[in-house]
């Protein structure tokens, strides 16, 4: 029986984003390893019929003394599963794993799900990050971006050969899970961001636009975040500077949660100010999915899941006024306004971004690799 490891820096990133290609790893016959950090989720993957091998990263870090034991621990890892192939997410991972695997003699499968801060700020750390993608990423099998941006970007600085990449719609969504769902028509406008609790994702400025919009509406409009509050990345919403958002009645945090369906779905309009390189927001995807319009940046990545005026709108990344003027647009709807707008983003994803379009590319990787 092939062996299959799947990498990632959370054992919660691979069951929340990744259960499903797990799933259809298994029933096509495969040993499936998931090595990542332990964490509360690692048994649930034990569940889905994976095994688990705890591996300590350093998630936000860069201290190189900690990358260099992860890469020690990869490679010590490595020698004793004997993998055949490996499929990396996450940054340190497809950088790592990368070269630990074509040690023992296997094949990777990357996936460049956003480039973050590091092709933004022209900095040592970013150089530094540069050299090592440039290092490692032509020993891979294949390489998945999630938009043609961060591909071309590779180009550019010669990080990859070109003939081993593709392009997949993000991490897709899971269309039977996420389905259409209408809000209440209460006279109440409610949004909703998802993400990691970092201000590059745009939560000062949605924090801002809400401020504004609740000064002009008042009980008419909510605006709610879910998310993990990340502490140890240096650009994270602290715990006392939400404490007091939400003291003052801005917005409501609902903490996280592991059936997103249910909050996406009591919603009126899914928001994403982020200014981060993202691949493909998988919140927005779900959201789509669910039938929700999207107010996102006109970003890498974000802007791959709206059609401006279409089944949302795009706003100027970094600009608060922009926000509010768009998420004013979409207040100024009638319910049945932002419902049609909302099945134009079910038809979008069904047609550009079904999960089952991302799976069918990696068991084909797969199989390549093994030939």
């Amino acid at each position: 029986m092939k062996k299959i490891i799947i990498t990632s820096n959370t054992s919660w990133y691979l069951y929340n984003f990744r259960k499903n290609t797990i799933l259809a790893l298994l029933n096509s016959g495969y040993r499936v390893v998931a090595v990542s950090p332990r964490d509360e989720y690692s048994n649930l993957l034990v569940d889905l019929g994976a095994e688990f091998q705890h591996i300590d990263i350093d998630q936000g870090g860069t201290n190189p003394f900690n990358d260099g034991l992860t890469f020690i621990k990869f490679i010590g890892i490595y020698l004793v599963l004997r993998p055949d192939v490996v499929l990396n997410f996450t940054p340190k991972n497809n950088i790592y794993s990368t070269l630990s695997a074509k040690l023992v003699g296997a094949k990777s499968i990357n996936n460049i799900a956003g480039l973050g801060m590091v092709f933004i700020n022209e900095n040592i750390t970013a150089k530094l990050a540069r050299f090592l993608y440039k290092v490692s990423q032509p020993k891979a099998h294949k390489i998945f971006f999630q938009n043609e941006e961060d591909r071309a970007l590779f180009e550019k600085y010669k990080l990859a050969p070109m003939d081993i990449t593709d392009r997949v719609p993000g991490s897709g969504a899971d269309l039977s899970r996420f389905s259409i769902t209408e809000s209440d028509n209460d006279g109440c406008v409610r949004f909703l961001l998802i993400a990691r609790m970092l201000y590059d994702k745009g939560i000062g400025h949605y924090v801002e636009a809400a401020r504004e919009l609740k000064s002009k509406y008042g009980y008419k409009v909510e605006f709610r975040l879910l998310g993990f509050l990340d502490v140890n990345n240096p650009s994270a919403v602290s715990k006392q500077d939400m404490q007091c958002w939400v003291d003052e009645g801005i917005v409501n945090y609902l903490g996280v949660s592991d059936t997103v369906e249910k909050e996406i779905g009591k919603v009126d309009c899914m928001v994403l100010p982020s200014f981060y390189r993202e691949g493909v927001p998988k919140s927005l995807l779900e959201a789509c999915a669910m039938g929700k319009p999207i107010v996102t940046t006109d970003n890498v990545g974000c802007r791959e899941t709206v059609d401006d005026g279409n089944n949302g709108y795009l706003c100027e990344p970094r600009s608060t006024e922009d926000l509010i003027g768009k998420l004013d647009r979409m207040i100024n709807l009638t319910h049945s306004q932002r419902l049609e707008m909302g099945l134009k983003s079910r038809e979008k994803v069904e047609q550009e971004f079904d999960e089952k379009i991302v799976i069918d590319k990696y068991l084909d990787a797969v199989r390549s690799a093994l030939t």
